[in-house]
């Protein structure tokens, strides 16, 4: 049975996946590898030449500012390097931080772009499986929140220390979804961390549509996923107003940023059709 958000009764976004002929696959398969070969060595080859730099910056948290415009220099030049530049569509300005930044979560590139996307200072939330990353599990040890999903526990005390951030002026920006969905662009149920925390600290929601990161970079250890070159495209929304919300608004703010959300991906898979 195809998954579905819980207020929808059908599918309303093709599988990615399924629209993919098998031929295709196979026949640029080897470019897909070389492609990924040469993005691995753009990213680890680039972190690895900043890693003390960012080590040092990130040993106290009164240089988390600092490391931020780093980050977003690095996230500029890995978009260059791979070649995946992003054109952003925005149709009104940013709300005043602080803020919690809600995006669909397609891809790894998903956390590359977001810098890209948002200049404001922010932390991310991310998985905690992050933090077995080799180099790159800097960033969730101290400044950004790694959220273990398998523990409530350890899952309510990084929901803690997010409000705090927010309490404090920074802004936090995390997947609802929590993981890459196996049918994206099709998107998974959000969960209620999120739209719990924006209503806590009645602070703005900002969504964010990665129209197609999906199709330009796939699982990066399966030999079939996707991955080229090209540009990205995103959509940062008006934001959606928590003020005045209680936890009984919880579900229809959800719903009401998951269809935000998903607008740009339905006109994205409409038109390929």
């Amino acid at each position: 049975m195809p998954s579905t958000p819980e207020h929808h009764s059908a599918p309303l976004i093709a599988d990615g996946e399924e629209s993919r002929s098998v031929w295709s696959k196979w026949l640029f398969c080897p470019l897909r590898i070389l492609f990924k070969l040469w993005f691995a060595c753009v990213f680890f080859l680039s972190l690895a030449v900043l890693y003390i730099p960012f080590r040092i910056l990130l040993y106290k948290p009164s240089r988390y500012r600092q490391a931020f415009k780093w980050m977003r220099a690095w996230a500029y030049f890995l978009q260059c390097g791979v070649g995946m530049p992003i054109k952003v569509k925005r149709t009104v300005p940013l709300p005043p931080p602080p803020y919690v930044v809600c995006s669909n979560h397609g891809s790894y590139l998903d956390i590359i772009h977001m810098y890209n996307t948002i200049p404001d200072y922010f932390l991310f939330m991310g998985k905690y499986e992050l933090l077995r990353w080799p180099l790159f599990n800097i960033f969730f040890k101290g400044m950004n929140i790694a959220v273990n999903r398998g523990s409530r526990t350890e899952a309510a005390k990084s929901l803690r220390r997010a409000e705090r951030a927010l309490r404090d002026g920074a802004s936090i920006a995390l997947f609802p979804e929590g993981t890459i969905p196996v049918h994206a662009p099709r998107m998974k149920h959000f969960k209620d961390g999120a739209f719990t925390m924006a209503i806590a600290k009645q602070v703005p929601i900002v969504p964010v549509t990665f129209i197609n990161h999906w199709k330009l970079f796939g699982e990066p250890t399966q030999l079939l996923s996707r991955g080229r070159p090209g540009i990205a495209y995103a959509v940062v929304h008006p934001h959606v107003e928590t003020k005045g919300l209680t936890e009984r608004d919880l579900a229809t703010l959800r719903h009401t940023v998951f269809d935000i959300i998903e607008g740009p991906l339905i006109e994205a898979s409409n038109a390929d059709k």
